[in-house]
């Protein structure tokens, strides 16, 4: 292979390296910056989605303004427990399947489903996943 060909082509894949360093990089450092367990979700917007939904009418929720509910479990802790809904693995992704349709995982829930968006439901487990 010609040595030109070569120098051109490993020029070629350090930029890219170098691309993938620095968009890693910069989402590493905006999730920190935020505090989210999910990037890009946001923990603030999370926590004024859980009182603009009600969802403090049936749980407490630390940090959440009249979140005092006792029909549904209290949320502080959530992050650290190892199932959600009785039935779930206690991760992000399975925290925002049941905040936006808790009757599909458990048909006898009694969480109403709040039709709440894929979006909207990141930022509430951002904020739910910092109470610990």
């Amino acid at each position: 292979m010609n040595p030109m060909l070569r120098i051109g082509r490993v020029a070629r894949l350090a930029s890219i390296a170098v691309s993938v360093a620095t968009a890693v990089a910069w989402v590493t450092a905006c999730r920190a910056a935020e505090g989210s367990v999910i990037a890009g979700a946001s923990v603030k917007r999370g926590r004024q989605s859980l009182a603009d939904f009600g969802c403090g009418s049936c749980h407490e929720i630390r940090g959440v303004t009249g979140a005092h509910g006792k029909v549904g479990p209290p949320l502080t802790g959530v992050a650290d427990r190892s199932i959600i809904a009785g039935e779930l693995a206690n991760t992000p992704e399975n925290m925002v399947r049941w905040i936006r349709d808790p009757v599909a995982i458990e048909p006898n829930t009694a969480m109403p489903n709040l039709h709440v968006i894929e979006p909207t439901a990141r930022d509430m487990v951002a904020y739910l996943y910092t109470l610990r």
